[in-house]
């Protein structure tokens, strides 16, 4: 299409109409970098109160390489009013997060402590904007609270996600957001909206998303954690992330106070946040508990910690610690946050039944609509219900029969969907377990530590169970991929290699 001006009062205004795709994508990936430029202010400052200047040089450059790259991608196309398509959207969803992985490794690269190398800053940045919490750090409680902090920071961003706020910015600039919305948020049924508008919704989101953050640095705060590690590890726990200021993560503290805060935020952030704003709006709870996945995401973990608890207790551990490390550890497996206490798994009171047990529930992860990673509770319950349906037919062969969730049918296109996500994750496990493999780790590293990376979770096996700095250059640039497929949910990466998606 030719370029059209707007003409208004007989004059011919400067905003010119173009659907060049090129250039739409230009505008927008400019926009989104101005944005995530901005998110280096909090760390500039945090590196003025604490470090001093050598340690705010590297986040000032860092903004200026991002802001920089954000205006010349924008510039010279904001005259242009785009309409972004729904290709649009996945397209500019990954250049994004590729992106924002790559400007945001300069801070630790060009730090002087610590001092890594460009892939091991890459890895580090991935996983801490899709929250999986995997490091190739260590000696955290002698490294500038600017880099911790700035760590935390990243899984807050990461957590519900950059680009669902810039949605909820967009229509200021007169840019729709609805592509970007679907291609961002995960799940099977992310078309549903919470409210008419998607600029609403995304706004509504991440209110919800900063509340529980600010309630739980309180929490934090109120049970004695001082200022600054309480910020860390609120951004890092309703993220469900796992990167910690302190080499030893929540076990530093040796306070069952501040764990069970963190296993209680850990269990409020795995649920779906729009059933929290409905909540809200209906002034109570019963939009929650009344939810189908929530009740089966609930049942699954506390079996599976159950399950935990007992086989401690039956390897001779005490009944409160069988209690306390089964949930704390279950539950930050499960929900991919990768805090850790207790030498997890290396400690002599953990057997090799739970490690395993742990592993296989990062698969499950928490409610669609959350933090969390895996491949999401509401999924394995459709799974279910179609298996029992299924065999139904086995024993009744003309009988309608539908999958329900609760009084609604679900979609016969919902369930191919969710079988083809389910075929396509279990898929790529076995390629990036493979692929790992053909680099020279052992086995149990090589399933452990694609399951800690896919599923978002962050703490490996083997090799990796104190640290991903073991791994290799091809082993970690695997591994960087694999978060980011774990975390875009496998779609909007394979449409790119998709021909009718470019037709």
């Amino acid at each position: 299409m030719s370029d059209q001006t707007v003409k208004t009062g007989g004059k011919t205004s400067p905003l010119v109409y173009r659907r060049a795709p090129f250039k739409t994508w230009l505008y927008m990936v400019g926009l989104l970098l101005i944005l995530f430029s901005a998110t280096l202010l909090p760390p500039i400052a945090v590196a003025w109160h604490y470090d001093g200047y050598d340690v705010v040089l590297p986040f000032v450059e860092a903004l200026g390489a991002s802001l920089g790259l954000g205006l010349v991608c924008w510039f010279p196309v904001r005259r242009f009013k785009i309409d972004l398509r729904n290709r649009d959207g996945f397209i500019l969803v990954v250049a994004f997060w590729v992106l924002s992985s790559l400007l945001g490794a300069l801070p630790f690269l060009l730090s002087d402590q610590p001092q890594v190398r460009f892939v091991d800053a890459v890895f580090e940045t991935v996983s801490g904007l899709t929250t999986t919490g995997a490091t190739v750090l260590s000696g955290l409680d002698h490294l500038p609270r600017a880099i911790l902090y700035y760590r935390a920071q990243l899984h807050f961003l990461g957590g519900i996600g950059i680009v669902v706020l810039a949605v909820a910015l967009l229509p200021m600039l007169g840019i729709g957001g609805m592509q970007l919305y679907r291609a961002s948020t995960p799940g099977p049924m992310k078309d549903e909206k919470l409210t008419p508008r998607i600029t609403e919704t995304a706004k509504n989101l991440w209110f919800i998303y900063v509340g529980l953050s600010i309630a739980c640095f309180l929490a934090y705060w109120l049970a004695g954690m001082s200022p600054f590690d309480a910020i860390c590890y609120s951004f890092t726990t309703i993220a469900l992330g796992g990167f910690a200021p302190h080499d030893a993560s929540i076990g530093y503290f040796q306070n069952p106070v501040f764990e069970w805060i963190t296993v209680f935020f850990m269990l409020v952030a795995m649920v779906n946040f729009a059933l929290y704003f409905l909540a809200w709006r209906a002034r109570s709870l019963s939009a929650v508990f009344q939810d189908a996945e929530f009740r089966f995401c609930m049942q699954v973990v506390a079996g599976i910690v159950a399950l935990a608890g007992l086989h401690l207790y039956l390897n001779g551990t005490s009944w409160w610690n069988s209690i306390h490390l089964g949930a704390f550890q279950g539950i930050s497996i499960i929900t991919g946050t990768g805090l850790v206490t207790a030498g997890y798994p290396t400690h002599e009171s953990w057997p090799a039944f739970i490690p395993l047990l742990f592993l296989l529930g990062s698969f499950f992860g928490g409610c669609v609509g959350s933090t969390c990673g895996g491949i999401k509770a509401i999924r394995f319950l459709l799974l279910y219900k179609q298996s029992v349906r299924e065999t139904r037919l086995l024993v009744r062969p003309t009988a309608q029969i539908a999958v329900k969730l609760g009084d609604h049918p679900i979609p016969d296109r919902v369930m191919q969907a969710v079988w083809g996500f389910y075929y396509l994750y279990i898929f790529c496990y076995c390629a990036f377990s493979l692929a790992l493999a053909a680099t020279g780790v052992d086995l149990v590293t090589a399933f452990g530590t694609t399951a800690a990376c896919l599923n978002n979770m962050g703490v490996g096996l083997g090799d990796t169970v104190a640290g991903f700095s073991t791994l290799n250059d091809t082993a970690t640039w695997l591994m960087s991929l694999a978060m980011l497929v774990g975390r875009l949910e496998i779609f909007p990466l394979l449409l790119l290699f998709l021909p009718d998606f470019w037709k």
